[in-house]
């Protein structure tokens, strides 16, 4: 068969070259119900028959508002065959912000999963004119999924052939609402082409790492490109695809799939990296010893390298001794892991390659398809520090000013709606990603995001992001954010890790752990003055943070700070935190 050119086509790809028993699967009453690669295209076709008996025309809007399941490919799979746009949308998102895009998008069918969002996709469109909308759980009042798999059951699969035959690569695929730090979302729009050759890229990229039949545990959001982007590369590699059952569950699934592969972001392999630190103080003293002797070794790894006789030897016993034990939790049988959305701490890299756990960073975004640079696990193919190699047919340039460009038929076709912002971003061909990187040896690294940069009131520029992923390396630090925008001096807003700080406050005979009195006690605001004192080392006298207050509550999505990718929104945190911060700024005028 030839190279797929369309999305649907990776599917039918994979019946033809290396058809799976298992090509989807997720946990139904406590057991994997598996679909073979044949069972997925058989309720496509029914489906997408059905959604044509509905009305559904090429080019119609399709939102599906869902956690990671089967049914999210099968619309996602229909629409694209039937040449619908399918729109999907987080489901943490609020009820506001489903009506803006239901609007803006101009939806004309929902599928929502659940209970929960069927209500919320009920209030936010009672006063849109949306025709349908289809539960995928069973939800008493909501028309359910699979009566559309029965609307057409004689219908002429011919009709579907014709709207698969009249698709080409450049027609649009999908509308991806940007989460955003601040506004509304921008929807991108993203032709067949654009995910397909990205999907071909990540292959070219990774060679011949995963066979047939090796296995993925997707959790990332399916709305999220790169997750998304990756269910294609899995379809075409024949690699069968897991759903985690939930966040809280991703380490039983590990255990229990075994998987070869899985995306991440950097906010979840740092949780599961904390999590086994915090395993380690538990452990008695000269076992402790051993497991932070260890963890010390990890972080001095570096991929592909001869390290010498000793180091070599301290590996191996260290591998054999605590090592083994990461790998045995994240499944034992990893050949790769993609992280990607952020910046990933190159500790933690270090660290988990120590453990024979490939962690390598990748870069892009939404409008990138997403992916623009990856490391692969090969000798030569992977820099710690970097996010990779730039992938194949695309192009990447520094501007000037240090902002990375780039070129190539990944890139959007545009912003639905929005030929303003369209053109503010696209010029003379080339894409301006609004991050700060340069070209090192072939590998591309970020510095930081144009936007997000700032001055301090003595014309001083300071990256935040770089410097807050510095400071990250603290055992202490759960979450910072730096601030000193037209100020005379950088500050910080920092987060606790609440496991390290109580194990720690135990060794100064601190009694008390509730938040509101451990985070004001003086040997604590020393602990976390030590921290700055260390970490500013590595910044110039401008870029030092001078001032901090500490946040009793963890950052996260459902309390606004954090977007469904888990980026900071520094605006919202600046307004929700305005009492601390001029309580720094007061300080000083």
């Amino acid at each position: 068969m030839k190279t797929p050119t369309r999305v649907f086509d990776f599917l039918y790809y994979q019946r033809d070259m290396t058809p799976q028993s298992v090509c989807l699967a997720h946990k139904q009453n406590g057991s994997w119900k598996k679909y073979s690669t044949q069972d997925v295209l058989d309720i496509v076709a029914k489906l997408g028959l059905g959604l044509i008996k509905l009305g559904v025309e090429p080019g119609d809007k399709v939102a599906i508002i869902s956690s990671n399941r089967p049914e999210w490919n099968f619309v996602d799979q229909a629409c694209a065959e039937i040449g619908a746009v399918s729109v999907p949308m987080y489901p943490t998102i609020t009820a506001d912000d489903f009506k803006y895009i239901f609007e803006h998008a101009g939806v004309k069918v929902i599928f929502a999963s659940s209970s929960e969002l069927i209500s919320k996709a009920q209030l936010a469109s009672q006063d849109l004119s949306i025709e349908h909308l289809y539960s995928f759980d069973d939800v008493e009042g909501a028309a359910n999924w699979k009566q559309i798999l029965s609307l057409d059951p004689e219908g002429d699969l011919h009709v579907m052939a014709q709207r698969k035959a009249a698709i080409v690569p450049n027609d649009l695929f999908t509308i991806i609402y940007t989460s955003g730090t601040t506004g509304r979302p921008k929807g991108v729009m993203l032709s067949h082409e654009n995910v397909v050759s990205n999907a071909l890229a990540v292959k070219s990229a990774l060679k011949d790492l995963l066979d047939a039949g090796s296995k993925a545990l997707s959790f990332l959001p399916l709305c999220h490109i790169l997750e998304r982007t990756a269910s294609f590369f899995y379809f075409y590699s024949g690699i069968s695809v897991y759903y985690a059952e939930s966040m809280d569950t991703i380490g039983e699934n590990l255990k229990e799939v075994r998987p070869q592969m899985f995306t991440t972001v950097p906010r979840l392999l740092e949780k599961i990296y904390d999590k086994i630190i915090s395993k380690g103080y538990e452990l008695s003293w000269a076992k402790r010893k051993l497991f932070f002797w260890a963890v010390d070794l990890g972080l001095q790894f570096e991929p592909f390298t001869d390290q010498g006789l000793w180091y070599n030897l301290q590996l191996t016993l260290a591998r054999k001794l605590v090592f083994s034990k990461w790998k045995e939790a994240l499944g034992n049988d990893l050949s790769y892991i993609l992280v990607g959305a952020a910046a990933l701490q190159p500790r933690l890299a270090r660290v988990f390659w120590a453990a024979e756990i490939p962690v390598c960073e990748g870069y892009g975004l939404t409008e990138t398809s997403p992916g623009i640079a990856f490391n692969v696990p090969y000798e030569g193919g992977v820099k710690v520090g970097s996010v990779g190699k730039v992938l194949d047919r695309i192009e990447v340039k520094i501007a000037e000013d240090g902002e990375i460009l780039c070129k190539g038929p990944n890139v959007m076709l545009g912003y639905y709606r929005s030929p303003e912002q369209t053109a503010d971003v696209m010029v003379e061909g080339w894409f301006h990603t609004g991050d700060i990187g340069v070209l090192e040896d072939g590998f591309l690294r970020i510095t930081d995001r144009k936007k997000e940069m700032f001055k301090t009131s003595g014309g001083k520029y300071i990256a935040p992001q770089q410097m807050e992923n510095r400071f990250k390396e603290s055992p202490y630090i759960e979450q910072i954010m730096i601030l000193g925008e037209g100020q005379k001096f950088p500050s910080a807003l920092i987060v606790p890790n609440k496991e390290a700080l109580e194990e720690w406050s135990k060794s100064q005979n601190i009694i008390d752990t509730n938040p509101e009195i451990l985070y004001r006690h003086p040997k604590v605001l020393e602990l976390y003055q030590a921290e700055i004192n260390r970490f500013n080392e590595d910044f110039g006298n401008w870029e030092q943070v001078k001032r901090f207050e500490i946040v009793e509550s963890v950052w996260g999505i459902d309390t606004g700070e954090l977007t469904p990718t888990l980026k900071l929104k520094r605006r919202v945190i600046r307004d929700k935190f305005a009492n601390l911060i001029e309580r720094i700024y007061g300080l000083s005028s």
